[in-house]
């Protein structure tokens, strides 16, 4: 077997960042990854705390997390890229309605531009442990060791791509990659390939490389829900008035941000809802697939939302092309076969996992260690939570940017991190004005708001829609999705509630947090 390791991007002749000749000793606040999350950070710290001192570490050579190593054939955004976007960078010149990775990823190179003076790239964290007695943060990284008095992780919730453990994989002497780690160096022209997963990643793939390969195999353990892709170029006419009038873009982002909240209506809300998107994808399907066999084989037995609903034009038409097999789960690997679950052998020589990624034991925490001497992956055992998907008890000073319960299944996960990124900003103004050097969320204010998340997923389609998603985690609990509507969150992360919270240790330091206004992000 061969494999194709992660390979992030190629670092510029000259990064980005700050000087790569050592690290500060000490710094105000440590953000860790430079995606979307910690540019949002970034942002919001300069923005509303121009006094305090900032400086993100990121473990690639460029910015654009997920999007910089998510490189493979037809990789696309699935939410609007009006919505997609940070509401502080517009973005007039988007080429299509839905970003493609290569441009998502050049606007995330301009935003970090901005913040080239205190981003420090190919520079990883590999550990932090809190130090009670001096209120600090100790940050080891690829390149030394910082104390910080606040840390926020914004690693991305889809930073780890999953390769699950296949009897056979080592046998097998052909190439196996993650589509997060896709091989350009293998040319599928001619290749007999198996694409195992289907999910968000294969449905982009498997159509852009079913007319180059001689045979194409689809290991499925079940059939999505898949809904027509409305997408259309933006001609220059169109960026060109988004260009000079911005408030028309802007409009154009609120309208699409108004018809995606009305998406968790049915999913969270009122199933009914779900029942007339069903019917779009059944049509969807049955113009797109003509042998009945195929199209009961794609057809869910599940309701409708449960997992990520997808959108593709050309999915079906993928799976119903001359070169494609559909089959089910993937149960073995031979050394020059892929073997399925009703014992099928196929010849491949490419086994490609199109199998997403691990959010509910994200590897962050495994190396995050609080008061107590344990780190988050103890404190969680298998089922993060965190107040307000931000803080966790017996973590001082630490905030967490895309944490437990946050992700959308509606929406745009963007949304939500500006929102994490504004209530840092209040926090920190809070500690500022008492002059505490420490924040704490009580146990009892971190259990009693999990408690009531739990009881609003109880009853939506992510819980009881008859599937097996990645938002359950090993205990069988959602710690995963934010259950209503993203200005529901919004709303609540546009306030800080110091009664929930400890807070130590008077700041008898002359450093002072900025007072700038705490204006919402748009």
């Amino acid at each position: 077997m061969t494999t194709t390791p992660a390979t992030p991007g190629t670092a510029p002749a000259t990064p980005a960042g700050i000087a790569v000749d050592g690290l500060p000793a000490e710094i105000d606040v440590l953000v860790v990854g430079a995606g979307f999350g910690g540019l949002a950070a970034l942002y919001r710290l300069r923005t509303d705390h121009p006094g305090l001192s900032v400086l993100a570490v990121e473990r690639a050579a460029e910015a654009g997390g997920v999007w910089l190593a998510n490189t493979y054939p037809g990789a696309a955004c699935d939410v609007p890229t009006a919505l997609y976007s940070l509401s502080f960078a517009d973005n007039p010149n988007w080429s299509h309605t839905f970003g493609r990775q290569w441009e998502i990823r050049q606007y995330a190179t301009k935003v970090a531009a901005d913040y080239a003076d205190v981003i420090r790239y190919d520079c990883e964290m590999l550990a932090a442990a809190w130090d009670d007695a001096a209120h600090r943060w100790v940050v080891d990284t690829a390149h030394g060791t910082i104390r910080a008095r606040f840390l926020i992780t914004a690693p991305g919730a889809l930073s780890e791509p999953v390769i699950p453990d296949i009897p056979g994989l080592d046998e097998f002497t052909g190439a196996v990659f993650h589509t997060a780690a896709w091989d350009h160096s293998r040319d599928l022209a001619g290749r007999k390939v198996a694409v195992v997963g289907s999910g968000a990643s294969a449905v982009q793939v498997v159509p852009e490389i079913v007319d180059k390969v001689e045979s194409l195999v689809s290991f499925q353990r079940t059939p999505s829900w898949v809904i027509p892709r409305l997408d259309r170029k933006i001609g220059p006419l169109e960026r060109a008035i988004y260009s000079r009038f911005p408030k028309a873009h802007r409009a154009v982002r609120m309208l699409n941000w108004f018809t995606h909240e009305f998406h968790v209506v049915g999913m969270a809300h009122q199933p009914a809802v779900l029942r007339a998107f069903s019917h779009i994808a059944n049509r969807h399907r049955a113009r797109q697939i003509s042998d009945p066999a195929l199209r009961r084989r794609l057809t869910p037995h599940f309701t409708m939302g449960c997992k990520r609903i997808l959108i593709s034009n050309k999915w079906y038409p993928a799976l119903d092309h001359r070169s494609t097999t559909v089959t089910g789960a993937l149960q073995r690997l031979t050394a020059t076969g892929a073997v399925s679950a009703d014992g099928t052998e196929f010849d491949v020589d490419t086994v490609i996992f199109a199998t997403g990624f691990e959010p509910t034991s994200p590897p962050l925490a495994r190396v995050i260690t609080g008061r107590d001497g344990r780190h988050l992956a103890q404190v969680w055992n298998g089922s993060p939570s965190a107040y307000r998907g931000v803080s966790v008890p017996d973590f001082p000073n630490l905030f967490l940017l895309y944490g437990p319960n946050t992700n959308l299944g509606h929406s745009s996960i963007l949304l939500m991190l500006e929102s994490q990124a504004y209530y840092i900003g209040a926090v920190l103004a809070h500690l500022e004005a008492r002059r505490a050097q420490t924040v704490e969320v009580t146990r009892s204010a971190h259990d009693a708001y999990n408690a009531h998340l739990d009881t609003q997923l109880a009853h939506t389609v992510w819980n009881t829609g008859g599937c097996g998603s990645w938002y359950i985690d090993a205990t069988g609990r959602n710690s995963v999705m934010w259950p209503t509507f993203t200005s529901t969150y919004r709303k609540m992360m546009s306030h800080f509630a110091p009664t929930d919270h400890v807070f130590g240790a008077e700041d008898t330091g002359d450093r002072r947090a900025g007072t700038a206004s705490l204006a919402h992000p748009g």
